[in-house]
């Protein structure tokens, strides 16, 4: 029998004294997650412009249940089964030497772009506070790459000397951005009745929500897996992710739309942006404008530490310190440059890469009996196969192939979602035709190594 790469093998599973209920640590860490303005900042331009603040809601409502019960339930199961990391549960669904790839150096690849996109918005606000009311004039480019710079390769150095601290500061700055939505959605509440989208597309702005939504939690749908093996039992996951997830995506989401509706309704600004609404609070924005770049600090420690940690994971002769200062650069350069302010096709890229892992993860659970069936040799094909064809189905609305008609783009919400049901449904057809390798023992590898 082919023995299990080292990152298998020297895998141990998560202690049952060392988890807790999940109130202590699955429910708030999912929260600040949602909490974070990156996550709003941009979502009421193609939905509200296009539909009632009721249609938005109801649309959150459903993107929170959704992603509850197809991105995060079987992860978080399978975690908590197992009490194991999500890049060796992912062993299972794309082989032992397979799960190199996916959902190891993809996880950390795709977390150097969450990292650009805290570092862009955190220095974004930075200088919209230091011109609250009339923010800066023209384009202040220079300023803009240095305050970049610092913020990223700082809290990189931080992210990799201290994360602990870090996660002793997020359970309070996780509330600062919530406190802000409420007073921005409280300050503009007048405005709400007044407001009527210039467009009606009803449907198409509910499809495009849950797009918005599914893209952004793709990923830590995914790192359920991590968050599940804290978790007791079965009542831990789903009260963690009901609680952590479909509460505060309604409750962000929800704050933001009745913010930039109140905004527009009573004639404040034109703009869908959160930002123009903040900037309408009156002598408080400045000030909202840095603590809200001040609780970026968060995400951007966590994703560039997590991406650090894969890449350490699953090439270990990279030096720790250098895989971070390169994640870093990276990052930072897609900050500077603008490329990382373009948020919903983010997230509709994020939706496409992880939205088939998801989906093949889900259909690998369900037929090993809904639980881990353990790593499998070599490369699983049934599920790159399915992840090719969920990501092909998932980015074709981000990348448009000419000779396809315009008219389609209405169809291609959401994205997400349909890289999700493909990533099943072909994993489950080639699993059936038995295109899966046999599965190996990781509890004899572990033995061994011992």
């Amino acid at each position: 029998m082919p023995a299990l790469p080292d990152y298998l093998s020297a895998s141990q599973p998560n202690a049952a004294a060392n988890r807790a209920a999940w109130f202590k640590n699955t429910a708030p860490a999912y929260a600040g997650i949602f909490v974070w303005v990156a996550f709003y900042l941009q979502m009421a331009g193609p939905t509200l412009s296009e539909s009632s603040v009721a249609v938005c809601l109801l649309a959150l409502l459903a993107a929170g249940l959704l992603s509850f019960a197809l991105f995060y339930y079987v992860p978080g199961m399978l975690g908590m089964q197992t009490g194991r990391p999500l890049y060796v549960v992912g062993s299972s669904t794309f082989g032992a030497r397979g799960g190199y790839l996916m959902p190891g150096l993809l996880m950390g690849a795709l977390q150097i772009g969450w990292f650009s996109v805290g570092t862009y918005v955190a220095t974004d606000f930075i200088l919209k506070g230091l011109d609250s009311q009339h923010w800066l004039s023209g384009e202040p480019r220079l300023l803009f790459t240095v305050i970049c710079a610092a913020w990223g390769f700082g809290f990189a150095w931080v992210a990799m000397k201290g994360i602990r601290h870090i996660a002793r500061i997020a359970h309070v700055l996780d509330w600062v951005p919530l406190v802000m939505l409420i007073l921005v959605a409280w300050a503009m509440r007048h405005g709400v009745a007044a407001y009527h989208a210039p467009r009606v597309r009803p449907l198409h702005a509910f499809a495009v929500m849950l797009e918005i939504v599914f893209g952004f939690f793709a990923t830590a749908g995914a790192a359920g897996v991590d968050f599940g093996m804290n978790s007791r039992h079965r009542s831990d996951v789903v009260w963690g992710g009901l609680v952590g997830i479909t509460l505060p995506i309604v409750v962000a989401g929800g704050l933001c739309i009745f913010a930039v509706a109140g905004a527009i309704g009573s004639g404040a600004t034109t703009h869908y942006n959160f930002s123009h609404a903040i900037a309408h609070v009156g002598a408080l924005s400045g000030i909202m404008f840095f603590l809200f770049a001040l609780a970026c600090m968060v995400p951007t420690c966590f994703t560039v530490f997590i991406s650090s940690n894969s890449f350490g994971t699953m090439l270990p002769k990279i030096p720790r310190p250098v895989s971070t200062f390169v994640a870093a650069a990276v990052g930072v350069t897609l900050a500077a440059t603008g490329a990382s302010n373009h948020l919903v096709t983010f997230f509709q890229i994020v939706g496409a890469s992880f939205g088939p892992i998801c989906g093949a993860m889900a259909a690998d659970y369900l037929l090993a009996g809904c639980k881990w069936s353990g790593p499998r040799q070599g490369i699983n094909w049934a599920g790159y196969l399915a992840w090719a064809v969920g990501f092909i189905v998932g980015i074709i609305g981000v990348v448009h192939v000419p000779g396809i008609p315009v008219r389609l783009a209405a169809l291609d919400v959401p994205a997400t979602l349909y890289s999700f049901i493909a990533g099943f449904a072909v994993y489950g057809i080639l699993a059936k035709a038995g295109l899966r390798p046999p599965v190996e023992s990781l509890e004899a590898a572990t033995q061994a190594r011992v």
